[in-house]
């Protein structure tokens, strides 16, 4: 039924029936079992949805794109944070594939879970990756969740160095991503992320005292109860310093971040977490986030614009067409 559902969704809105606050109200509903009053927001997914649609995402746009956002990081005095660059390609005909290492991580600056990650690259099935990225990178990605801020996005492949994951505090399959809630440069909750597999992730959520706290949570077969407590980060401090820094000017963002042989390394900037649409937390906890979600410094504007299809260019931000669940970018 679900399959259904998005064919129809997406045939919509390739014929422009369906515009960007159209398919966000729809799937808001799909997912939250009610219809949201996206004028008058009053939880964190209703705020998201807000300020996608009635306040400018420019920086929203810029600093989700997973190449761009690395200046944005160096200028806030956090270069070290960054995973070591390997390359940067606009077109898959472009990689140079004998010149990247043993190990990698190969993902587009654009999507969300469409990471490659090669642990040989003798064993590397090339001609399959290629035809991998060359799908991805014709993809719109935003069209079907209702996030027009990826649209201005130019789509490029990214190469990074692969970070081990067994140098991490504790025993995980992946990577430990640490996603920490910030409200205007203030971090509130972590919600961390481990063991992930193709279909599911072991997840919890742990307050600014590290206690866990599951009664926020609303735990599904994909995103599953952490079978133990992930223990503090050793370099906790930092990261709500790193944290602050990257949020700050922001009423809501997610700020990603990773703990790997005892250093702090970014992930990505998360704007609108799973689309606006987040099931996986109690309505008591999405309303405790939203009231924290600051909208009175924001200039609002009309959504006419979304009226419009933003994925067939222009839009609100003025910038031409470009030529989905929360993941982590090296996991």
């Amino acid at each position: 039924m679900k399959k259904i559902i998005l064919y129809f969704v997406g045939s919509l809105t390739r014929l422009h029936i369906l515009t960007p606050i159209r398919v966000a109200r729809l799937k808001f509903w799909y997912k939250m079992h009610r219809w949201p009053d996206f004028e008058h927001p009053r939880d964190l997914n209703e705020k998201i949805n807000y300020l996608k649609f009635y306040t400018d995402t420019t920086a929203w746009s810029r600093l989700s794109d997973k190449y761009a956002v690395r200046e944005f990081v160096s200028g806030k005095g956090l270069e070290d944070t960054l995973v070591g660059l390997i390359g940067k390609w606009d077109c898959v005909a472009d990689i140079a594939w004998e010149s990247l290492p043993q190990q990698f991580v190969m993902k587009c600056n654009n999507g969300s879970g469409d990471v490659v990650i090669c642990r040989d690259r003798k064993k590397l099935d090339i001609v399959k990756a290629q035809a991998y990225f060359a799908k991805t990178l014709s993809h719109t990605f935003g069209e079907l969740s209702g996030e027009p801020h990826y649209a201005p996005i130019k789509p490029c492949i990214v190469v990074e160095e692969l970070l081990d994951a067994s140098t991490q505090p504790c025993h995980s399959s992946s990577l430990i991503d640490y996603k920490i809630w910030c409200f205007d440069g203030k971090p509130a909750y972590t919600w961390c992320c481990c063991n992930r597999h193709q279909y599911h992730a072991e997840v919890g959520i742990y307050d600014m005292e590290w206690n866990y706290r599951p009664e926020l949570s609303v735990f599904t077969d994909h995103y599953r109860e952490a079978r133990l407590p992930v223990p503090k980060p050793s370099c906790f401090d930092h990261m709500m310093e790193v944290a602050s820094r990257l949020s700050a000017g922001f009423p809501q963002l997610r700020v990603d971040l990773y703990e790997v042989n005892g250093h702090v390394y970014f992930g990505e900037l998360t704007f609108s977490s799973q689309g606006g649409y987040m099931d996986f937390y109690t309505q008591d906890f999405l309303n405790e986030l939203g009231d924290r979600c600051d909208l009175s410094a924001c200039c609002r504007r009309s959504n006419q614009s979304y009226e419009k299809n933003d994925f067939d260019g222009g839009g609100a931000t003025g910038i031409s067409q470009r030529a989905d669940t929360t993941k982590s970018s090296q996991t």
